[in-house]
Protein backbone atom coordinates (compact mmCIF):
# COMPACT_ATOMS: atom_id res chain seq x y z
CA UNK A 1 0.00 0.00 0.00
CA UNK A 2 1.49 3.31 -1.04
CA UNK A 3 3.34 5.09 0.40
CA UNK A 4 4.41 2.33 2.77
CA UNK A 5 6.76 -0.20 1.26
CA UNK A 6 7.43 1.74 -1.94
CA UNK A 7 10.85 3.32 -2.36
CA UNK A 8 11.47 6.93 -3.35
CA UNK A 9 13.03 5.75 -6.61
CA UNK A 10 9.93 3.71 -7.48
CA UNK A 11 7.66 6.68 -6.79
CA UNK A 12 9.81 9.01 -8.90
CA UNK A 13 9.70 6.51 -11.76
CA UNK A 14 5.91 6.27 -11.48
CA UNK A 15 5.66 10.07 -11.59
CA UNK A 16 7.86 10.24 -14.69
CA UNK A 17 5.88 7.50 -16.42
CA UNK A 18 2.67 9.39 -15.65
CA UNK A 19 3.87 12.15 -17.99
CA UNK A 20 2.82 11.57 -21.63
CA UNK A 21 6.11 13.07 -22.84
CA UNK A 22 8.24 10.73 -20.71
CA UNK A 23 6.34 7.48 -20.25
CA UNK A 24 7.72 5.63 -23.29
CA UNK A 25 11.37 6.65 -22.85
CA UNK A 26 12.31 3.86 -20.43
CA UNK A 27 14.15 6.17 -18.06
CA UNK A 28 15.96 4.58 -15.13
CA UNK A 29 15.83 6.02 -11.62
CA UNK A 30 18.14 5.41 -8.66
CA UNK A 31 18.14 7.07 -5.26
CA UNK A 32 20.39 7.31 -2.23
CA UNK A 33 19.63 9.41 0.81
CA UNK A 34 17.07 11.48 -1.05
CA UNK A 35 19.43 12.21 -3.95
CA UNK A 36 17.83 10.97 -7.16
CA UNK A 37 19.62 10.18 -10.41
CA UNK A 38 17.74 9.75 -13.69
CA UNK A 39 19.46 8.15 -16.66
CA UNK A 40 18.48 7.19 -20.19
CA UNK A 41 17.94 8.48 -23.69
CA UNK A 42 15.76 11.52 -24.36
CA UNK A 43 14.84 13.13 -27.70
CA UNK A 44 16.66 16.35 -26.81
CA UNK A 45 18.11 18.22 -23.87
CA UNK A 46 14.87 20.09 -23.20
CA UNK A 47 13.34 16.93 -21.75
CA UNK A 48 15.72 17.22 -18.82
CA UNK A 49 13.82 20.23 -17.55
CA UNK A 50 10.64 18.20 -17.31
CA UNK A 51 12.37 15.26 -15.64
CA UNK A 52 13.83 17.58 -13.03
CA UNK A 53 10.65 19.42 -12.11
CA UNK A 54 8.52 16.24 -11.98
CA UNK A 55 10.99 14.44 -9.69
CA UNK A 56 11.09 17.40 -7.32
CA UNK A 57 7.39 16.91 -6.56
CA UNK A 58 8.03 13.56 -4.88
CA UNK A 59 8.19 13.35 -1.11
CA UNK A 60 11.70 12.63 0.16
CA UNK A 61 13.57 13.94 -2.90
CA UNK A 62 16.36 16.33 -1.89
CA UNK A 63 18.14 16.71 -5.22
CA UNK A 64 17.83 15.53 -8.81
CA UNK A 65 20.80 14.59 -11.01
CA UNK A 66 19.97 14.51 -14.73
CA UNK A 67 23.58 14.41 -15.97
CA UNK A 68 22.96 10.80 -17.01
CA UNK A 69 20.34 11.81 -19.58
CA UNK A 70 21.68 11.49 -23.13
CA UNK A 71 20.03 13.60 -25.82
CA UNK A 72 19.61 12.14 -29.30
CA UNK A 73 21.94 13.82 -31.75
CA UNK A 74 19.50 14.60 -34.55
CA UNK A 75 16.57 16.27 -32.86
CA UNK A 76 15.11 17.16 -36.26
CA UNK A 77 14.08 13.51 -36.54
CA UNK A 78 11.81 13.83 -33.53
CA UNK A 79 8.20 14.55 -34.34
CA UNK A 80 6.05 15.56 -31.38
CA UNK A 81 2.35 16.14 -31.24
CA UNK A 82 0.87 19.13 -29.47
CA UNK A 83 0.29 18.45 -25.75
CA UNK A 84 -3.13 17.53 -24.45
CA UNK A 85 -4.01 16.12 -21.01
CA UNK A 86 -4.25 12.59 -22.39
CA UNK A 87 -2.18 12.67 -25.58
CA UNK A 88 1.21 10.97 -25.73
CA UNK A 89 4.23 12.86 -27.00
CA UNK A 90 6.37 10.42 -28.94
CA UNK A 91 8.96 10.37 -31.69
CA UNK A 92 9.21 8.97 -35.19
CA UNK A 93 11.77 9.04 -37.94
CA UNK A 94 10.86 11.42 -40.75
CA UNK A 95 14.16 11.23 -42.64
CA UNK A 96 15.12 8.22 -44.77
CA UNK A 97 18.59 7.99 -46.25
CA UNK A 98 20.50 5.46 -48.32
CA UNK A 99 24.28 5.57 -48.20
CA UNK A 100 24.83 3.28 -51.23
CA UNK A 101 26.12 4.71 -54.51
CA UNK A 102 23.26 5.73 -56.71
CA UNK A 103 20.73 5.22 -53.91
CA UNK A 104 17.99 7.72 -53.38
CA UNK A 105 18.13 10.18 -50.49
CA UNK A 106 14.99 11.69 -49.03
CA UNK A 107 15.84 14.94 -47.27
CA UNK A 108 13.58 16.36 -44.60
CA UNK A 109 11.92 19.64 -45.38
CA UNK A 110 13.65 22.40 -43.31
CA UNK A 111 10.28 24.00 -42.72
CA UNK A 112 8.86 20.72 -41.43
CA UNK A 113 11.90 20.20 -39.19
CA UNK A 114 11.52 23.69 -37.81
CA UNK A 115 7.84 23.04 -37.17
CA UNK A 116 8.62 19.74 -35.42
CA UNK A 117 11.19 21.43 -33.19
CA UNK A 118 8.70 24.17 -32.40
CA UNK A 119 6.19 21.50 -31.40
CA UNK A 120 8.80 19.95 -29.11
CA UNK A 121 9.48 23.32 -27.52
CA UNK A 122 5.78 24.00 -27.04
CA UNK A 123 5.08 20.54 -25.60
CA UNK A 124 7.94 20.62 -23.13
CA UNK A 125 7.34 24.25 -22.16
CA UNK A 126 3.69 23.52 -21.40
CA UNK A 127 4.53 20.39 -19.41
CA UNK A 128 7.26 22.17 -17.44
CA UNK A 129 4.96 25.09 -16.64
CA UNK A 130 2.26 22.72 -15.46
CA UNK A 131 4.73 20.75 -13.37
CA UNK A 132 5.87 23.97 -11.73
CA UNK A 133 2.28 24.36 -10.53
CA UNK A 134 2.47 20.89 -8.99
CA UNK A 135 5.80 21.78 -7.40
CA UNK A 136 4.26 24.91 -5.88
CA UNK A 137 1.47 22.78 -4.41
CA UNK A 138 4.06 20.37 -2.99
CA UNK A 139 5.91 23.19 -1.23
CA UNK A 140 2.65 24.69 0.06
CA UNK A 141 1.72 21.35 1.64
CA UNK A 142 5.22 20.84 3.07
CA UNK A 143 5.04 24.32 4.62
CA UNK A 144 1.87 23.53 6.54
CA UNK A 145 2.51 22.49 10.13
CA UNK A 146 -0.16 19.80 10.18
CA UNK A 147 0.87 18.21 6.88
CA UNK A 148 4.63 18.72 6.82
CA UNK A 149 5.44 15.19 8.02
CA UNK A 150 2.74 13.37 6.05
CA UNK A 151 4.00 11.27 3.10
CA UNK A 152 2.35 13.14 0.23
CA UNK A 153 3.47 13.26 -3.40
CA UNK A 154 2.13 15.81 -5.86
CA UNK A 155 1.79 14.80 -9.51
CA UNK A 156 0.70 16.93 -12.43
CA UNK A 157 -2.02 16.27 -14.98
CA UNK A 158 -2.44 19.28 -17.24
CA UNK A 159 -3.16 22.16 -14.90
CA UNK A 160 -4.70 19.82 -12.36
CA UNK A 161 -2.73 18.13 -9.60
CA UNK A 162 -2.93 14.64 -8.15
CA UNK A 163 -2.27 14.18 -4.44
CA UNK A 164 -1.02 10.70 -3.60
CA UNK A 165 0.01 9.28 -0.25
CA UNK A 166 -1.38 9.16 3.25
CA UNK A 167 -2.58 11.49 6.00
CA UNK A 168 -3.59 10.85 9.60
CA UNK A 169 -7.20 12.00 9.42
CA UNK A 170 -10.13 13.16 7.30
CA UNK A 171 -9.36 16.69 8.47
CA UNK A 172 -5.83 16.51 7.07
CA UNK A 173 -7.15 15.10 3.79
CA UNK A 174 -9.54 18.05 3.43
CA UNK A 175 -6.79 20.47 4.44
CA UNK A 176 -4.40 19.11 1.80
CA UNK A 177 -7.07 19.52 -0.87
CA UNK A 178 -7.87 23.04 0.31
CA UNK A 179 -4.22 24.08 0.25
CA UNK A 180 -3.77 22.61 -3.24
CA UNK A 181 -6.81 24.42 -4.60
CA UNK A 182 -5.51 27.68 -3.17
CA UNK A 183 -2.30 27.60 -5.24
CA UNK A 184 -2.38 29.91 -8.25
CA UNK A 185 -2.87 28.11 -11.56
CA UNK A 186 -4.45 24.94 -10.15
CA UNK A 187 -7.60 24.05 -12.08
CA UNK A 188 -8.47 20.83 -10.25
CA UNK A 189 -7.33 18.53 -7.43
CA UNK A 190 -7.60 14.73 -7.43
CA UNK A 191 -7.36 13.25 -3.91
CA UNK A 192 -8.52 9.73 -4.77
CA UNK A 193 -4.98 8.49 -4.13
CA UNK A 194 -4.60 10.34 -0.82
CA UNK A 195 -5.61 7.82 1.83
CA UNK A 196 -6.52 8.33 5.46
CA UNK A 197 -4.31 5.98 7.47
CA UNK A 198 -4.11 6.11 11.26
CA UNK A 199 -0.58 7.01 12.40
CA UNK A 200 0.56 7.71 8.84
CA UNK A 201 3.28 10.08 10.05
CA UNK A 202 4.66 7.54 12.50
CA UNK A 203 4.61 4.77 9.91
CA UNK A 204 6.37 6.97 7.36
CA UNK A 205 9.18 7.80 9.77
CA UNK A 206 9.83 4.12 10.45
CA UNK A 207 11.58 3.29 7.20
CA UNK A 208 15.00 2.35 5.91
CA UNK A 209 17.10 5.51 5.64
CA UNK A 210 19.13 4.19 2.72
CA UNK A 211 16.48 2.69 0.43
CA UNK A 212 13.48 4.66 1.65
CA UNK A 213 11.52 1.40 1.86
CA UNK A 214 9.03 1.04 4.69
CA UNK A 215 10.11 -0.97 7.71
CA UNK A 216 8.42 -1.81 10.98
CA UNK A 217 10.03 -2.48 14.33
CA UNK A 218 8.10 -5.18 16.15
CA UNK A 219 6.70 -4.18 19.53
CA UNK A 220 5.69 -6.39 22.44
CA UNK A 221 2.31 -7.96 21.73
CA UNK A 222 2.50 -7.48 17.96
CA UNK A 223 1.38 -10.15 15.52
CA UNK A 224 2.07 -10.32 11.80
CA UNK A 225 -1.64 -10.21 11.07
CA UNK A 226 -2.05 -7.02 13.14
CA UNK A 227 0.89 -5.44 11.32
CA UNK A 228 -0.61 -6.44 7.97
CA UNK A 229 -3.94 -4.94 8.98
CA UNK A 230 -2.19 -1.70 9.93
CA UNK A 231 -0.34 -1.31 6.64
CA UNK A 232 -2.72 -2.92 4.15
CA UNK A 233 -6.10 -3.06 5.84
CA UNK A 234 -5.99 -6.80 5.30
CA UNK A 235 -4.82 -9.13 8.07
CA UNK A 236 -4.26 -11.96 5.57
CA UNK A 237 -1.40 -10.02 4.04
CA UNK A 238 0.70 -11.34 6.95
CA UNK A 239 1.74 -14.06 4.51
CA UNK A 240 3.37 -11.49 2.23
CA UNK A 241 5.27 -9.91 5.11
CA UNK A 242 6.41 -13.33 6.30
CA UNK A 243 7.57 -14.30 2.81
CA UNK A 244 9.51 -11.05 2.24
CA UNK A 245 11.29 -11.42 5.57
CA UNK A 246 11.95 -15.18 5.27
CA UNK A 247 9.84 -15.94 8.33
CA UNK A 248 8.91 -19.62 8.41
CA UNK A 249 6.80 -19.36 11.57
CA UNK A 250 4.54 -16.27 11.55
CA UNK A 251 3.95 -16.67 15.29
CA UNK A 252 7.64 -16.45 16.12
CA UNK A 253 8.36 -12.72 15.69
CA UNK A 254 10.12 -10.91 18.52
CA UNK A 255 10.04 -7.39 19.94
CA UNK A 256 12.78 -5.29 18.37
CA UNK A 257 12.80 -7.28 15.14
CA UNK A 258 12.82 -5.03 12.04
CA UNK A 259 10.50 -6.11 9.23
CA UNK A 260 10.45 -4.95 5.64
CA UNK A 261 7.00 -4.09 4.31
CA UNK A 262 6.01 -5.29 0.81
CA UNK A 263 5.43 -2.51 -1.73
CA UNK A 264 2.19 -3.94 -3.11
Amino acid sequence: MWPFGKSTADRVKEALNAQPQLKDLGLQVSESGGNVSVTGMVPNERYGQLVNVVAEGINGVKSVDISGLVAQQNTSEVQVSAPTPTADVGSSDDVTESGSQGGSVMQSDPAQSSSANSSVDAAIAAAVDNSKIAKAVYHAIRSNGELADDPIDVLQSGKSVILRGAVDSDHEQRLAEQIARGVEGVSGVDISGLKVVAQAKEMHKDRDEVSGDATYTVKSGDTLSAIAEKYFGDAMRYKDIAHLNNISNPDAIQAGQVLKIPSA
